[in-house]
């Protein structure tokens, strides 16, 4: 059988009951769309991830407290217990070469009063190389420095929202003053927003972490937590091996499950939001891909029909020389026809879904070139899967009983 014969063949078939046709390809189309319209927000999702990370700074690493028991891979109080203190800061700046900055970070929520306005907000104290290390951008002023923390300066950089709470929407309130549990300080900087799921950073006041100790939360040796930065992100594990091993060294642990500390990279922070994330699209497409299910189904159902409708026709063109493999290929090439189109059709779908939920849903979304190539194999897969069985059923039909077939 030529090519040309087969595909016109096929053509004529599927167009004799457009309806019919129409309403098995419609199946495929919401299948492929659904599928490819779910990984494009489970990918946006993680692509927004990552850009929100990379956003708050490179090579970071996290040291904070909490204890460690029996191979748990959960740290008991993390956050909330103390052992870490100003001195194991110091000592990590001071004796791992692979780190580039240091800060010691102490917190408070306490009220800040402008002239016109108050706001309940967290305070932190932090080094000047804070800045470095969670990449601050200053929208207005500057950051403090080393000076100002040496001196126990009074001066606080505020985050955009607390700048919005109290001062107004956008203004630029460097220069003014504010109160701090009734001690005033004065404001020589406003950060760049954040934004999206990091606005929690841009509600906060930072203020020299010595001027934290004296005037907000006392001067206990002991600190919330303590951020680092890698000299590149090929030393980043190089410096979290060095770190807990300084810190086990200082804190008299020789049994790694007994820690009183939990250290995690930026990439140990990626790397399980990529796993959520990856989870979750695939949670999405499977979902998705039970209308798949159901389009094969419409497929199956439709050859079905089609076979039974024609059996004269196969058995003439048994009789007269056709084999069972042209049979079997004339209604596969249908069933494969029909798959690919919707597949088409469902790619435009998929797209124009994904541009929905975009605009109208405020959902960061992502169509790859391997969605589109998965959902154009999938589509054609499923006509051979689910035409296969009508085909051979009409490749199997006796000429003979097919031709007396009322």
């Amino acid at each position: 059988m030529l090519i040309s014969d087969l595909f016109h063949e096929t053509t004529t078939a599927i167009l004799s009951n457009k309806l019919r046709s129409g309403l098995t390809i419609l199946g495929i189309v919401i299948g492929i769309g659904s599928v490819i319209g779910m990984i494009s927000i489970g990918s946006g999702s993680k692509t927004n991830i990552e850009e929100r990370l990379q956003s708050m700074g490179t090579n970071m690493i996290y040291i904070t407290p909490g204890m460690q028991r029996n191979f748990s891979p959960i740290s008991q109080g993390r956050g909330t217990a103390q052992s870490l203190t100003l001195d194991d800061a110091k000592a990590i700046k001071e004796e791992i070469p692979y780190v580039a900055n240091v800060s010691p970070i102490v917190t408070r929520r306490a009220q800040v009063i402008s002239k016109t306005s108050n706001t309940n907000t967290q305070i932190m104290g932090v080094y000047p190389s804070y800045a470095n290390i969670q990449n601050v951008k200053m929208e207005a002023g500057f950051f403090f420095t080393d000076e100002d923390l040496t001196k126990s300066a009074k001066v606080a950089v505020l985050g955009s929202l607390t700048r919005d709470d109290l001062f107004g929407e956008g203004s630029n309130p460097v220069g003014s003053t504010i109160k701090i549990n009734g001690i005033i300080f004065r404001v020589i900087g406003v950060m760049q927003s954040k934004g999206g799921a990091l606005s929690l950073v841009d509600d906060q006041v930072l203020i020299p972490f010595t001027t934290a100790q004296r005037f907000i939360t006392g001067s206990s040796k002991y600190v919330l937590a303590i951020y680092a930065q890698a000299q590149s992100d090929k030393l980043i594990n190089s410096a979290k091996t060095a770190i807990t091993d300084l810190l086990m060294q200082r804190h008299n642990i020789s049994d790694s499950s007994q820690v009183d500390f939990t250290v995690v990279t930026q990439e140990d922070i990626l790397a399980t939001t990529s796993s959520i994330t990856d989870t979750m699209t695939i949670l999405l497409a499977s979902i998705a891909g039970i209308s798949l299910l159901v389009g094969g189904i419409g497929i199956m159902n439709m050859m079905m029909t089609m076979v039974n409708e024609r059996i004269k026709e196969i058995g003439l063109r048994k009789a007269i020389g056709a084999k069972n493999k042209e049979i079997t290929l004339q209604f596969l090439t249908e069933a494969v026809f029909l798959s690919f189109i919707g597949g088409i059709i469902g790619i435009t779908f998929g797209w124009a879904l994904s541009y929905a939920v975009k605009v109208f849903a405020n959902l960061p979304t992502q169509i790859t070139l391997p969605s589109i190539l998965l959902a154009c194999g999938v589509s054609s897969l499923i006509g051979i899967i689910f035409g296969y069985w009508p085909a051979k059923k009409a490749a199997a039909l006796n000429p003979i009983q097919a031709l007396r077939y009322e």
